[in-house]
């Protein structure tokens, strides 16, 4: 599957919102690095998926709890409460994206060395039960 040029600007800009984010939070709650990390993490999204797509993810039924507490704690951390804030954001992003850590944990066991980390005994079962994995009877 080849990606277009705006999705490869998108991912770059997802990643990068990422690092700024965990960066923000190793550096004892830096308020702009995790707003800076907000703005490119929310403004990456809809180059990759499309603008559509983007607005009915985030405004599906099921999905309004995890968007009011990942939007929210955004807010929070603009407005200088960015432990709290970030609490709350990871709150929303469990509820946003919680269905597809089953996959990104299946795609990490297809990596050379992680995969072969993961699929320890006891680690697998760890993180099958983190990632909400269905045990299946054997």
């Amino acid at each position: 599957m080849w990606l277009s040029d705006t999705q490869k600007i998108g991912i770059a800009l997802v990643a990068f919102g990422i690092f700024f984010q965990f960066l923000g939070i190793m550096l004892l709650f830096d308020g702009p690095l995790l707003a800076l990390g907000n703005i490119l993490f929310v403004s990456g999204l809809p180059l990759i998926i499309g603008p559509t797509k983007t607005f009915y993810f985030f405004s599906r039924r099921e999905k309004w709890r995890g968007t009011l507490c990942f939007f929210g704690g955004i807010l929070l951390v603009f407005c200088k409460w960015p432990i709290t804030g970030i609490a709350i954001e990871f709150v929303g992003f469990v509820g946003l994206f919680g269905s597809f850590f089953p996959v990104i944990l299946q795609a990490l066991r297809q990596a050379p060395i992680i995969g072969t980390f993961l699929s320890l005994p006891y680690i697998r079962q760890g993180a099958d039960r983190l990632a909400g994995v269905r045990q299946s009877a054997v």
